[in-house]
C-alpha cells in the first residue's frame, strides 16, 4: 500500500520542500519549465475560451485547463498562454466524492456541500494564502455548477499524494476533498504563471 511515509522514505520529491523556500522553488520551476503542445481536447479548449470572454476575469494572458475526462495518472491540468497559445500540463486531483471506489477516474462533478466532490465550470483565481497545506491559491465559482466553491473552501493547493511518483507507483494520484490538488513543485508554477485576477477552467468532454 502506497502510503505517505512509504513515499518519502523512497526519496520522492516532499523533501525538496524542506531544502528550498517557496520563492526558491518557484523560480527553479520558472528557469526548468518545458513549453509542451500537449494535446488538450479542443472541444474542452473552446469551452475554456468561451468562458474566458464572457466571464469578468481581470487578466486573460493565461489561463487554466483542468480535463477531467483523463485519468489522475495522467497530466490534465494545462496553463495555456493565450497569446502564443503555448501549453505546459501537471497532474492534479480530483475529489473523492468524484471517484468513490477510487479507480482514478472522476465518475461524477458536485457543487453540493459535503460531497467531497469536483465541480465543473469556470472558476476565478483569487489570493495566495497560507493555510493548512502551505501555500494556497483561493478560488471563486463562476457558474452554478461550483457557485458553492467559497463554502466548500475549494483551493489550489498541494500535497504528497498529488506527487507524480505517487502515479507512477499506483497507476493513480490520490483524492482530495474537491480542490486541485497539485505536486510542491508544480504549484509553485502555477501560482507563478496564474495568481490572482485569472480564469480556471474544468470539466469532463467525451
Amino acid at each position: 500500500m502506497l502510503t505517505r511515509r512509504n513515499l518519502i522514505q523512497g526519496g520522492a520529491a516532499a523533501g525538496l520542500a524542506t531544502c528550498l523556500s517557496a520563492p526558491a522553488l518557484a523560480n527553479q520551476v520558472w528557469a526548468t519549465a518545458r513549453p509542451l503542445q500537449p494535446q488538450i481536447n479542443p472541444a474542452l479548449l473552446a469551452k475554456a475560451k468561451l468562458a474566458l470572454d464572457t466571464r469578468p476575469v481581470r487578466n486573460r494572458d493565461m489561463m487554466g485547463v483542468v480535463d477531467f475526462s483523463k485519468a489522475s495518472r495522467d497530466p490534465r491540468f494545462y496553463i495555456v498562454d493565450i497569446l502564443s497559445g503555448a501549453a505546459t500540463e501537471y497532474h492534479v486531483s480530483h475529489g473523492r466524492g468524484s471517484d468513490p471506489a477510487h479507480s482514478g477516474w472522476l465518475e461524477y462533478f458536485s457543487n453540493t456541500p459535503s460531497s467531497e466532490a469536483s465541480s465543473s465550470g469556470a472558476y476565478l483565481t483569487d489570493n495566495i494564502y497560507y493555510g493548512k497545506y502551505g501555500r494556497s491559491l483561493r478560488l471563486k465559482g463562476l457558474d452554478t455548477t461550483n457557485s458553492n466553491a467559497e463554502y466548500r473552501n475549494i483551493v489550489v493547493h498541494s500535497a504528497w499524494y498529488a506527487e507524480p511518483e505517487v502515479a507512477e507507483k499506483a497507476g493513480k494520484l490520490g483524492r482530495s476533498e474537491g480542490c486541485f490538488v497539485l505536486s510542491l513543485t508544480n504549484l509553485q508554477y502555477v501560482l507563478l504563471r496564474l495568481g490572482p485576477g485569472r480564469l480556471i477552467y474544468a470539466d469532463k468532454v467525451a
